[in-house]
């Protein structure tokens, strides 16, 4: 369960189920997005085993910039056993079609492991676009920071690093035994996911923060992503670090990640030009 911000505006929390809760910012309730309509709505995906205390500096950001935050956690099972994940992601559909969703803008934030969760979203959505084009057409932009992506070495290395650290080499060693016995459960599900993620039924512009020396992503295969989808004609932006730390690049370098989101947020309208984080 994720705590309430501790932060000044006033907030209120909405248990929707155990592991997603809406957090409304009531001292923006009059604010829409830059050009008027509804509030937006950020969806956030943390990492796995994030601490209220370094998820609240991202959803400050965002109640500074008039959203409201719905807040999608991801459990370990549903990574071992990518079948209850993509029953989960359905779950997480069926809520953003509730009315208090539906006709609102969306803005994407994934981190870590969150882009798988968010990528159960995405095989559902490839698999019936017809039935997700309001969906679809709503989401108006993608943020995503410290991607797992890359082999089942960086799979297998994230679960060490984020869940037990202190047996991260014979967790990594388990992880990839695991995978290998349960192939058809596990990997075949994972290769679908990567195949849906690089040919994402969602073309709103994406904005990705990474660096080079992530155990958990090949920083050499985010940016063939990136390139390919701008060949499919979205508007990619990218922020690379030579060095920094998985799924902190806001406390490693807090001042070239606001500026950059920043500038993402005013491109996508979310905020005016000459508002500040």
């Amino acid at each position: 369960m994720t705590p309430r911000p501790a932060i000044a505006a006033r907030v209120t929390a909405q248990k929707i189920s155990k592991t997603i809760t809406l957090y409304v910012n009531e001292s923006a309730a009059s604010r829409g997005p830059a050009q008027g309509g509804p509030k937006p709505l950020l969806l956030l995906f943390p990492w796995l085993a994030s601490s209220p205390q370094a998820l609240s500096k991202y959803w400050e950001i965002y109640f500074r910039a008039g959203f409201d935050v719905l807040v999608v956690e991801t459990e370990i099972s549903q990574f071992l056993w990518p079948r209850w994940g993509l029953d989960y992601g359905a779950k997480v559909l069926e809520v953003l079609q509730d009315n208090r969703f539906v006709s609102r803008p969306l803005l994407v934030h994934a981190f870590s492991i969150g882009g798988y969760t968010f990528t159960n979203l995405l095989v559902h959505i490839s698999r019936d676009p017809q039935r997700y084009q309001g969906l679809i057409k709503h989401i108006k932009g993608q943020v995503y920071d410290s991607l797992v992506y890359g082999s089942l070495e960086h799979m297998a290395i994230g679960l060490g690093k984020t869940m037990f650290p202190q047996c991260e080499g014979l967790v990594r060693q388990l992880s990839l035994l695991y995978f290998r016995m349960f192939k058809r459960q596990t990997v075949n599900y994972f290769t679908k996911g990567i195949d849906v993620f690089r040919n994402s039924p969602v073309m709103a512009p994406a904005l990705f923060f990474f660096c080079e020396n992530d155990a958990l992503c090949d920083h050499k295969k985010m940016e063939e992503v990136i390139e390919f989808w701008r060949t499919r004609g979205m508007a990619v932006e990218s922020r690379k670090w030579k060095e920094s730390v998985h799924a902190r690049h806001l406390r490693q370098y807090p001042q070239e990640y606001l500026s950059t989101l920043e500038h993402f947020l005013c491109f996508l309208n979310f905020i005016p030009l000459r508002a500040k984080l």
